[in-house]
């Protein structure tokens, strides 16, 4: 099996506003990057998407080290996630399980892998978690670029 580490990030120009996510591929010494976003998501959204699209972009069942600044997305796959399917997708607080269309999907790309977990603090000088928020960073002022640029046309 492969080894793959995985950096993931999400940011969001407002929350909800427009949002971006970034991704660093690396196996060995070969590294891919990756990036998008989305016109209007919130913070939470774009850091599962990250990890979403680092699987999708897998193409064989790995052993993955996945780094990600979100305790969200962490403690959603380490410690939630089983008492919400036995509830449901209902939370403790009894209320239906925020983004669940995405825990859905994280599931699904997580099946086939083999995934350590891994906690970095946010923007504590940690180069690849600063490279990734980069990377979504400049995805989410892409979207608000985009979405200027839209407004203005309307007002034409």
């Amino acid at each position: 099996m492969k080894r793959i580490e995985i950096y993931t990030d999400g940011a969001c120009k407002g929350n909800p506003g427009p949002g971006g996510w970034g991704v660093l591929l690396r196996m060995g010494t070969h590294e891919k990057e990756l990036s998008g976003g989305e016109a209007d998501t919130t913070n939470n959204r774009m850091e599962m998407t990250a990890v979403i699209r680092a699987l999708e972009a897998l193409i064989e069942p790995c052993e993955i080290q996945l780094y990600s600044d979100s305790k969200y997305v962490l403690d959603g796959m380490t410690k939630w996630i089983e008492g919400w399917q036995k509830r449901g997708w209902i939370n403790a607080s009894k209320k239906p399980v925020r983004n669940a269309d995405l825990w859905h999907e994280l599931i699904d790309q997580s099946a086939d892998h083999q995934i350590e977990w891994n906690w970095v603090k946010g923007h504590d000088g940690h180069p690849d978690n600063e490279r990734v928020d980069r990377l979504a960073s400049d995805a989410a002022d892409e979207q608000v670029r985009a979405l200027t640029e839209a407004e203005e046309l309307s007002e034409e």
